[in-house]
């Protein structure tokens, strides 16, 4: 099977080809994450809860990777066009552009949780901007994305104020995982180069969505009878390909069965 490295994928239609690609590693990275609570959950209801928002992510990066095929396809010639599953298992750590947060292990409950409610309060601004993007594909994923991400916000958003108004021991842990992921959110909000160029009305300015997101999580947290931690140094460099060392093993894992047996067919 045909691949391409690292520098080539660069250089194709970097927008919205590389912009579409980020949107996808991200829905991706965090469903495959998601998906390791799956027979795992702390009860039966969260425990389908839990897969399907999985799910809905993979859903999700299922129709980026297919836009992003598209774009590839209709900009170069090539023997063999290039697939979802190309995109998703045959590029390595430093071609992937999703945010950090995405790669990180799933910790306890309530690490995951923080984890998911940060996210998908960011999904959910970014979509509802997302909707009225120029290029109408991106709308259509976007439109479909946002009633899943919708419930993906409420669910999260019950467990953090459950666990921060809850007993001593579920409070202690929903604090520590606040505290260990509000460094990894700034990255959310800083543009990589194929993010600028809003004014083609393609690319969402992350910046614009700050505030919402910001405003969403203070109230959830103020509900939940927690601090919002304060200002200081985040990560960054997931949405350019310095991922940390988390990234490796998640792929290791995915994409095992397609290096090893190409063009396998289920």
């Amino acid at each position: 099977m045909e691949t391409m490295n690292a520098q080539q994928f660069n250089n194709i239609a970097i927008q919205p080809f590389n912009y579409v690609l980020h949107l996808a590693d991200n829905s991706l990275i965090i469903g495959h994450r998601l998906s390791e609570w799956t027979a795992h959950g702390p009860m039966l209801e969260q425990d389908i809860a839990i897969s399907n928002i999985a799910l809905d992510m993979i859903g999700q990066a299922r129709n980026f990777y297919q836009y992003a095929a598209e774009i590839i396809n209709s900009n170069n010639a090539r023997e063999k066009n290039i697939t979802e599953d190309d995109l998703a298992y045959l590029r390595d750590a430093g071609e992937f552009k999703n945010l950090l947060i995405t790669e990180l292990p799933n910790g306890d409950w309530a690490k995951t949780i923080g984890k998911i409610f940060f996210f998908s309060a960011w999904q959910f601004y970014f979509y509802q901007k997302l909707i009225y993007s120029a290029d109408k594909q991106l709308a259509a994923i976007a439109e479909k994305s946002l009633k899943e991400v919708t419930y993906h916000v409420r669910w999260s958003g019950e467990w953090i104020i459950r666990l921060g108004d809850g007993t001593e021991e579920s409070k202690k842990r929903i604090e520590t995982a606040i505290i260990d992921l509000w460094p990894y959110t700034g990255e959310m909000f800083v543009p990589a180069v194929y993010e600028s160029g809003n004014e083609s009305r393609v690319t969402i300015d992350v910046i614009s969505i700050k505030n919402d997101w910001l405003n969403k999580v203070k109230s959830i947290l103020e509900e939940a009878t927690l601090s919002l931690p304060g200002d200081g140094w985040m990560h960054s460099g997931g949405k350019s390909g310095i991922h940390t060392e988390h990234l490796g093993y998640i792929l290791a894992e995915m994409q095992f069965m397609q290096r090893a047996y190409p063009e396998l067919e289920w």
